[in-house]
């Protein structure tokens, strides 16, 4: 009888890394973070080398089936931008305890439904969209919906790192108008914990909390990566580049020949 098995082992740790985890389409195998000192940890996880042919395997979502079929929840006039690592956010604040908001960049609207569990009165949470290229450490086109707390009560400091919150979520439900099938949920606790059986993506794109949650929130966040948009924009950025050097190399010949440069 022959058995194939698939082992995936990573490690990655360093003065600018703080960890790394193997993921599968049912969630986090394993995971590694520690930003107290720069000691690694060599990470190991068995994984199916084709998941979505196991009987067990769930079925595919629809990732902006829910949003596309709804109305904008709210109109706020007081949405705002804010930096994510160099990409430029639209956001609108969490100001009830409870409700219904809708913020929207370019293509992408991210639909928030949510109720807070005593919301702590020195924090301040925000729904935020991003659609376009990120450029830094590589450039790739990004659809991203996000819930998150701001670093202060000052709305300048959303999108600035965070790493504990008090407040608590009796539920939370996410989702947009991806452009993309290949879209990526997270959750992240105070402490930058995961919080794995904590919440489940229905087949209409919604990612929803399952019961109150145990700790309290950072960011609930759905990553969208498109990536024909990307392949698109980098034969873009080629063509433009080949045009400029035939534009230059045409004038250098016409320099030359005035110049009666052999």
């Amino acid at each position: 009888e022959c058995q194939t098995l698939n082992t995936l082992v990573n490690h990655i740790h360093g003065s600018i890394y703080s960890g790394s985890g193997i993921y599968a389409p049912d969630g986090a195998r394993t995971y590694y973070y520690n930003m107290k000192n720069e000691d690694g940890h060599l990470l190991i996880a068995e994984l199916d080398s084709h998941p979505r042919l196991s009987p067990a395997s769930p079925p595919a979502v629809s990732w902006s089936s829910y949003a596309s079929s709804v109305e904008r929840f709210s109109q706020n006039d007081h949405d705002f931008s804010g930096l994510i690592f160099h990409d430029q956010f639209t956001f609108t604040e969490l100001t009830k305890p409870e409700g219904n908001l809708t913020v929207c960049q370019k293509d992408l609207c991210c639909h928030l439904s949510y109720k807070m569990a005593g919301k702590q009165e020195d924090e301040v949470y925000v729904l935020g969209a991003f659609d376009g290229l990120h450029v830094v450490e590589g450039q790739y086109y990004l659809q991203i919906c996000t819930l998150l707390k701001c670093k202060s009560t000052d709305l300048n400091t959303c999108g600035q790192p965070v790493e504990t919150a008090e407040t608590k979520f009796e539920m939370f439900s996410l989702s947009g108008t991806f452009g993309t099938n290949y879209v990526f949920p997270e959750v992240l606790y105070s402490g930058v914990q995961l919080a794995p059986g904590e919440f489940e993506v229905l087949n209409d794109g919604r990612l929803i909390s399952k019961t109150r949650t145990t700790t309290p929130v950072i960011t609930v966040t759905l990553f969208g990566r498109c990536s024909c948009v990307s392949l698109s924009v980098f034969w873009i950025f080629i063509f433009l580049a080949l045009r400029k050097s035939v534009l230059w190399a045409r004038g250098y010949v016409l320099i030359k020949t005035a110049l009666c440069i052999s």
